[in-house]
């Protein structure tokens, strides 16, 4: 499978985060002047995050749909190219504000798009077309239920939570243009809009990384339409949810809360729900990182009414068993796997058996310990190195941490790691020990190198985007202007040092 993968470096950069006058990043011309900024540093893949409707606690790993488009991306000036939008409704839009307000979007953004949709032709053949395949079915007539009836789907009607067919269909007749047609017409100016611009980075010769979580959301179009697919009681309640045990992140675990598969069910059927889902994450992105990749060997299942995830236990996952049928209906696919935290040999086992390569953290290398697999001594060809993840402190966060003391050890580790890397890069203070982690992670044997965008700028813990286990705050981060020209050269200085 690393055939699939050029040796290269990569920037990580949400769509959200990038900069404009909108409250949030879109798909307009900031993500093309960002895909020309990769090309000038000669950056070879732009990393994403979920690009899903974004749920509870304004993540992207807790969406109303996995297959859905966030509908905050959609370009507003594209809508107002296309008459959709006039000048005063664009403008109104626009803010100072720099981080993500998402209850400000709340309000305002779903009343602007639906100013623009009541202005579409609901006619035009290819949105015809987009609507008879089905793609959006579910998250469209989920979304309207929501609209109507909202809080979660155990609370609609009994007809509708259990998705009575007769009933589901009335109540899409009485809404199809108010509703219906709506998160349609959302689902296809997404696609529409994102097609256009991944077409635009592929002609840079720049390849997307997209993300696939694991999990999906309880409250969630793919839970709603397809109860038998997870681990529930009658009355569609979760009976265990997923989590991870207690580890280096938190003393308490992570409960996650999120419901779990019933893979002997999903066996039956060729795991088809889940090869579906890849090939739309294929034709969204060219490789997929899939999240919490150890989840498919052994998942930690938590009893429902949990607070912590101290208590609960580990279950089989499907294992190569799905990857035998992802291969038989599409091929080779690139593919990532998410593979930090708790790792036993059963998913070293599975990663080795599917080649997909791992992921290596030098945040984490500098523990003392000679073994350590984050050191970029210890990592294997097949493998993506990183700086940090979005989970993680920035490189200068958490050197910003460090007591004086601390730092002096740490300074002389990564000095010892850079001189076996065969790299002189003389550094004093925080700052520029931070941008000696992105040479570090660059010079490593890894054949893809990925660089958080906030690494590169060498912004502080401010600019963090998530904290595990922290339900509010997260996600916020934006960019306050482009990566500089000083930033190109500085990455095309490192690609060219590394053969990257």
């Amino acid at each position: 499978m690393t055939d699939n993968l050029r040796r290269g470096a990569g920037i990580l950069c949400h769509i959200s985060s990038l900069p404009n006058k909108y409250g949030i990043g879109s798909l307009g011309k900031e993500a093309y002047d960002f895909a020309d900024f990769l090309k000038s540093a000669h950056v070879k893949y732009w990393q994403v995050l979920p690009l899903t409707q974004t749920g509870y606690g304004d993540s992207p790993y807790q969406s109303v749909s996995c297959n859905s488009g966030n509908p905050y991306f959609i370009d507003l000036k594209q809508l107002k190219d296309e008459g959709l939008l006039d000048a005063d409704e664009l403008k109104s839009c626009e803010t100072e504000e720099v981080s993500v307000d998402y209850g400000a979007l709340y309000e305002k953004r779903f009343a602007l798009l639906r100013l623009a949709y009541a202005r579409f032709n609901v006619k035009d053949p290819d949105f015809v077309a987009f609507v008879e395949s089905g793609e959006a079915e579910d998250y469209a007539v989920f979304m309207s239920l929501k609209s109507r009836y909202s809080g979660t789907f155990d609370t609609f009607p009994d007809s509708y939570k259990y998705k009575e067919q007769l009933a589901i269909k009335e109540f899409k007749e009485a809404s199809y243009k108010s509703e219906y047609c709506f998160w349609q017409f959302l689902q296809y100016v997404f696609k529409k809009q994102w097609l256009k611009l991944k077409n635009y980075v592929n002609s840079l010769g720049i390849s997307i990384i997209g993300d696939l979580p694991l999990y999906v959301a309880y409250d969630s179009a793919d839970v709603w339409a397809r109860p038998e697919l997870f681990v529930l009681d009658r009355d569609l309640k979760p009976t265990k949810v997923a989590g991870v045990p207690p580890d280096y992140f938190s003393k308490t675990g992570q409960l996650w809360g999120n419901p779990l598969y019933n893979w002997e069910v999903m066996e039956a059927d060729g795991y088809d729900w889940w090869i579906k889902r890849i090939e739309r994450a294929k034709e969204l992105y060219d490789v997929i990182r899939i999240d919490h990749f150890r989840g498919l060997d052994r998942y930690y299942a938590v009893p429902y009414d949990s607070d912590t995830a101290e208590v609960g236990e580990w279950e089989n996952g499907p294992s190569l068993k799905l990857f035998d049928k992802v291969r038989e209906r599409l091929g080779d696919v690139p593919i990532i796997a998410e593979d930090l935290g708790v790792m036993d040999d059963g998913v070293k086992e599975l990663r080795e058996k599917t080649g997909f390569p791992g992921m290596k953290i030098v945040l984490f290398a500098f523990d003392g310990e000679e073994d350590n697999e984050y050191l970029p001594e210890n990592m294997g060809e097949n493998s993506v190195a990183y700086t940090g993840t979005h989970d993680n402190a920035t490189a200068l966060g958490l050197l910003k941490r460090m007591n004086e003391q601390q730092f002096k050890v740490f300074k002389k580790r990564l000095r010892a790691a850079l001189e076996k890397e065969g790299v002189v890069f003389p550094f004093v203070n925080r700052e520029q020990a931070a941008l000696a982690l992105c040479v570090c992670t660059l010079a490593s044997p890894a054949k893809v190198a990925v660089i958080p965008v906030q690494d590169l700028c060498g912004l502080d813990d401010d600019c963090r985007m998530n904290v595990p286990s922290v339900a509010e705050g997260n996600w916020k981060f934006r960019l306050g202007q482009m990566p500089t020209r000083y930033h190109a050269a500085l990455m095309r200085k490192m690609v060219k040092e590394f053969k990257r």
